[in-house]
């Protein structure tokens, strides 16, 4: 009687074998009075995320998560991509300019930022920001930029702010190097990092890397090896489960 008054059951099924009774009684339960879940499918249908957990060689080799151009909407997405950036980048033209002149008259330095993130299939490639700290900043070590980043200039704060120092990444949309939506580009270098401590981490690099995203819309900036664990649950939520209408919402939330 309990039972009916539950929303559902949730059960970690991947520690031991169920017995008999057990299953027996998970079978009813789920049948007469509340759904019952694995707790890996509970997370997944209302927290919109992968448990990183459960994920196993059998599920990365088994098609659960596919490469973009392997679905007609991935193909689809990439043409609608170049024609969304092409059309942006002209609309938004004036504006860089005068954000190009703004920076080149703060401290004289370079305009853009350019480094070497992984892409698809973990090709590398040369993303280009709005450069957004100080010229001195760039042969720092430093992995991660913190919210009060001392490295940050007056007018990189305001772009940052606004996301406005993504706006040069429209080109590498127009190359085919990224999607306008997709997980984070990663520098090369913590990607190095990451496949080393984050087990299936290269699964991400089945799609395109994107301006915005699932993981940037749900979870924000990572600035730490467990954040990037987080955000790559997302990321895989994504790459199973994405289409026309997820990309839709994502656009909205960012």
């Amino acid at each position: 009687q309990k039972l009916r008054q539950c929303e559902g059951v949730v059960i970690d099924l991947s520690a031991n074998e169920l017995d008999a009774e057990l299953a027996e009684l998970l079978l009813a339960v789920d049948l007469h009075s509340a759904p019952v879940y694995p707790v890996e499918l509970f997370i997944e249908t209302y927290f919109y995320k992968i448990d990183l957990s459960h994920v196993t060689l059998a599920s990365a080799l088994d098609g659960t998560f596919i490469a973009d151009h392997q679905k007609a909407y991935g193909k689809l997405k990439s043409v609608v991509d170049g024609f969304l950036a092409a059309a942006c980048l002209l609309a938004v033209l004036p504006l860089m300019l005068l954000i190009a002149l703004i920076i080149k008259l703060e401290d004289f330095g370079p305009v853009l930022f350019i480094q070497e993130r992984i892409g698809r299939f973990e090709d590398p490639f040369w993303l280009y920001k709005f450069r957004t700290m100080s010229v001195r900043s760039e042969a720092d070590s430093q992995l991660y930029t913190a919210t009060s980043d001392s490295r940050i200039t007056k007018v990189g704060r305001m772009l940052r702010l606004m996301r406005l120092d993504e706006l040069p990444q429209l080109w590498n949309v127009i190359k085919g190097e990224m999607s306008i939506i997709g997980p984070r580009a990663e520098w090369s270098k913590l990607v190095e990092q990451y496949q080393q401590q984050i087990p299936f981490y290269h699964l991400r690099h089945l799609v395109k890397p994107g301006i915005t995203g699932w993981a940037q819309v749900n979870y924000g900036y990572g600035a730490s090896l467990d954040d990037t664990l987080q955000k790559l649950q997302y990321d895989l939520y994504y790459i199973k489960h994405y289409s026309p209408h997820m990309d839709a919402s994502i656009v909205l939330k960012t």
